[in-house]
């Protein structure tokens, strides 16, 4: 690796953004960021020391108790959030700079991601006039006028992943920013640079000081932003184990928190499905992002009459797949996004093999790719759900496929998990699908597809999560609700 980088999108790369201006961090200390295709150097930027990270919160607290955006109006502040998506869709090649080298994306997806960001901030925009932030209610117990009002949280600490950053962020920041909170956006270190790139729309758009900071740190730093009782809410995406930790951390303190986590989703394909169309739909979603994706379908459930069958069509598909560099426009699969990543992958495809799975593709670095963190799209079949690949979430392109007896078995199968982040139905009867969906403990159930649908709320079952992004249920994540009762109806409320 060498120590010169390449010229990157970013204006202040070394500086962190607090309290609306770019600041050098405490101790001068900064983080490598290497290019997952090339295992080049591509980006150096400041890291947060304790300091920092106690100056941001102590910056969005003060924007929180004194500054004027908790008493703006919600459609003052959906102006602002409008104002954000129009300046984010202008970086969308800024973002295709970037994140391929930080994440192992395909270029391909910098333009219809960073539209779909903006959408999303959009979409909180329009909530500020049809949310019911204040809804008359007649008191039971005494009084004669009632009020619900939900108010904003507070200082939230958003912390995010390396994996999609800048989706993450605007499920977490824009509707937090519409509620009326203040936020301190904790960057993954492998992947800074879209949080970067928000905070200078943030500065762009003119947001109030402290209304959005923006910093950089490692895990040990980061449970500062958990900690802190200045801190009203965390709202964090990652894995479980992190989760874990973070929700007792909160815990302690009886802070708020909601979590994305992990997940290991089972795609149940019936007895009346398609197998030629379940095995295109399959291997095309393993492609995104290289299968670093939380809801992706890596269990594949069938009848055991029609594994070898699936099996077979899955495998024909990989082994079409292009692998390579994300910026050639014939790529399908990018690299993983680092060598930690690469490491725990291999890892798992040596347990699968040691564990008597049958590997029936894939499971090597590709031919011709000796520089980054490649790996060649797997498919397992023979594996039984007690295995170590079909229980623990590989975060890659493997795909295990676990043979059942009929379809309750599937539902047996499908929801002997930890997890209960997403899955997918393949028939071509909506009836059966309906009905199997509503046995399967997850969040989200799709049908012959891996669908998520962030306007209808996204989350997870049992230790796949806490809350739901997205939607209305997202926004509600940064709401408290207050009952007022008054003796009589203040004039404001009088017809």
């Amino acid at each position: 690796m060498t120590g010169e980088i390449s010229p990157m999108p970013l204006r202040y790369p070394d500086r962190l953004y607090i309290n609306g201006s770019w600041v050098a961090p405490s101790a001068g200390a900064a983080i490598d960021v290497v290019d997952s295709a090339s295992e080049e150097l591509c980006l150096r930027v400041a890291a947060a020391q304790p300091a920092d990270t106690h100056r941001a919160i102590a910056a969005a607290r003060d924007a929180f108790d004194n500054g004027p955006w908790p008493r703006m109006t919600h459609a003052d502040r959906a102006a602002c959030l409008r104002k954000f998506a129009a300046e984010l869709r202008l970086r969308a090649a800024d973002v295709g700079q970037l994140w391929p080298r930080e994440s192992g994306a395909l270029h391909a997806l910098a333009e219809p991601f960073t539209k779909s960001a903006a959408a999303e901030w959009e979409f909180y925009a329009d909530l500020a006039s049809t949310f019911p932030f204040e809804e008359r209610a007649k008191p039971l117990a005494g009084g004669e006028f009632g009020l619900i009002v939900r108010e904003p949280v507070g200082v939230v600490g958003a912390i995010i992943p390396w994996n999609g950053p800048l989706g993450s962020l605007s499920h977490k920041v824009a509707p937090a920013l519409l509620a009326g909170c203040t936020v301190v956006l904790k960057a993954a270190p492998e992947a800074p640079g879209l949080p970067l790139i928000a905070a200078e729309v943030a500065d762009d758009i003119g947001l109030p000081p402290g209304v959005l900071n923006v910093i950089t740190a490692d895990r040990e730093v980061s449970e500062i932003l958990v900690t802190d009782p200045r801190v009203d809410k965390i709202s964090f995406t990652g894995s479980t184990a992190a989760g874990r930790r973070i929700a007792s951390l909160c815990g302690a303190r009886i802070a708020r928190c909601t979590l994305e986590l992990g997940g290991k989703s089972a795609a149940i394909v019936l007895d009346d499905a398609d197998l030629e169309g379940a095995a295109d739909t399959l291997v095309a979603a393993e492609c995104i992002l290289s299968g670093q994706v939380c809801y992706s379908l890596t269990r594949i459930v069938v009848t055991r009459s029609r594994q070898d069958e699936l099996v077979a069509a899955l495998a024909d598909r990989f082994a079409q797949v292009t692998v390579g560099d994300p910026y050639d426009p014939r790529t399908q699969v990018g690299p993983l996004a680092s060598q930690t990543q690469l490491k725990r992958v291999n890892g798992y495809i040596t347990r699968g093999l040691e564990e008597g799975a049958t590997l029936v593709t894939g499971g090597r670095r590709p031919l011709g790719l000796d520089r980054g963190y490649y790996v060649e799209p797997t498919v397992f079949a023979n594996v039984n759900n007690s295995d170590t690949i079909a229980r623990e979430e590989i975060f890659g392109p493997v795909l295990s496929v676990i043979p059942v007896a009929d379809e309750a078995d599937a539902v047996r199968v499908a929801n002997d998990t930890i997890y209960g982040l997403n899955a997918s139905v393949f028939t071509p009867d909506a009836d059966r699908a309906r009905a199997v969906a509503g046995r399967l403990r997850t969040g989200t159930v799709g049908h012959n597809a891996m669908r998520t649908d962030l306007a209808l709320g996204f989350g997870g079952f049992k230790q796949s999560g806490i809350g739901r992004e997205g939607g209305a249920e997202g926004l509600r994540n940064y709401l408290e609700h207050k009952a007022i009762i008054l003796d009589d109806v203040p004039s404001a409320y009088r017809e």
